[in-house]
């Protein structure tokens, strides 16, 4: 089997985040680390154990390094040129969310990618979770009936007071839109990968709780939204409601999803990633655990663990890129986020930042 040879650009929470889940993947290799200040990078690589370390994405091209894929781990704002050097240089891509900050520029990478012959995929791993799969297939099997509407919250309180300041609210850094393009994101993909089909028009309503914050002595002016409230339509007309805070006091990453049927409710919250509840009329209410003996086809392929061994966020991220590196490897397993799909996402991005600036409903184009 082909050994994977890995670089990972921004070394932060989620640079190493990838890094724990690429070595948890058989047959690969984590050779070479990115970093602005070379002699922190230098520690962190001896630290991880990383044999390279480099101050540019551009310095690690030129290294001469055997290097099959590079993990983009930068803040939003980095993506896009990052990215498209990577790809110029005709490696392989594997990207944190929102894919850029806006869809003009992801719609030139994928066109890019495509001329180049370079695979690109970005890390909505909520989607690879074994009860979103479980979702899935009962959508698909229609064992819940037929959805007449789905409800998705994703609140967080990280941002909750005046002095919590972030770096994704600088425009230039985050885009335009924050709590949507940060979180919002996830909701789109994880929503449309259940249903299996394309959110194609929103209409939005956001609200800002401070429309300045403070950060060491210095005063920011605040221009996106911390609470975003969306009202989606489906490409077969069914409809729902997302609703995004990063302001809700207690709620730490509270991504819940809820699809209602004509014959039975699923629900699944992200903080127990290994239980689906599903609700009935007439028989008593059950709760599922990530275990074979319960799942259906593609669910109980994934699920390795019996019941009471949670499965959650680190084993989702780890399963996104063990495909993207088969879909490497064999051009096979193409469950993971590709660049099409992620500048769809930003489609949807866009249209949610045009529909809360003009107060109407805005189509997905």
């Amino acid at each position: 089997m082909k050994r994977i040879h890995a670089a990972v650009v921004g070394i932060g929470f989620l640079g190493i985040q990838h890094i724990e889940a690429i070595r948890r993947i058989p047959h690969t290799e984590v050779v070479a680390i990115v970093g602005r200040d070379l002699e922190k990078t230098q520690h962190q690589a001896k630290e991880l154990g990383v044999e390279h370390a480099f101050v540019s994405v551009t310095d690690l091209i030129n290294s001469g390094l055997n290097i099959d894929v590079v993990h983009n781990c930068t803040p939003n704002g980095l993506h896009y040129s990052i990215n498209k050097e990577l790809i110029e240089a005709n490696i392989h891509v594997f990207g944190e969310k929102p894919f850029t900050v806006n869809s003009s520029e992801s719609e030139e990478l994928v066109n890019l990618a495509i001329d180049k012959n370079v695979k690109g995929g970005v890390n909505f791993n909520y989607r690879q979770n074994i009860m979103v799969s479980e979702m899935k297939e009962r959508v698909k099997n229609q064992s819940i009936g037929k959805p007449w509407f789905v409800h998705v919250e994703y609140l967080q309180d990280w941002l909750l007071f005046q002095d919590d300041y972030d770096w994704r609210m600088d425009p230039e850094m985050g885009g335009k839109s924050r709590a949507i393009g940060d979180i919002g994101s996830h909701c789109f993909d994880t929503i449309q990968h259940i249903l299996g089909e394309n959110i194609v028009e929103v209409e939005v309503k956001n609200l800002r709780k401070f429309n300045q914050r403070f950060d060491h002595g210095t005063t920011h002016d605040i221009t996106d939204e911390d609470v975003s409230i969306i009202f989606i339509t489906f490409e077969s007309g069914l409809n729902g409601l997302i609703r995004l805070s990063q302001v809700s006091a207690g709620k730490k990453n509270e991504f819940k999803i809820s699809i209602e049927g004509d014959k039975q409710t699923l629900e699944w919250n992200q903080e127990r990633p290994d239980r689906l509840w599903i609700g009935n009329r007439d028989i008593g209410n059950t709760e599922i655990y990530a275990s074979k003996q319960y799942l259906t086809d593609a669910a109980a392929d994934v699920a390795v663990l019996p019941n009471g061994h949670p499965v959650g966020w680190h084993d989702a991220v780890a399963q996104g890129i063990q495909n993207f590196y088969e879909n490497i490897r064999t051009n096979t397993n193409e469950d993971f986020v590709n660049f099409k799909q992620a500048h769809y996402i930003m489609k949807i991005i866009d249209a949610c930042v045009l529909s809360a600036q003009e107060g109407k409903a805005t189509q997905v184009n």
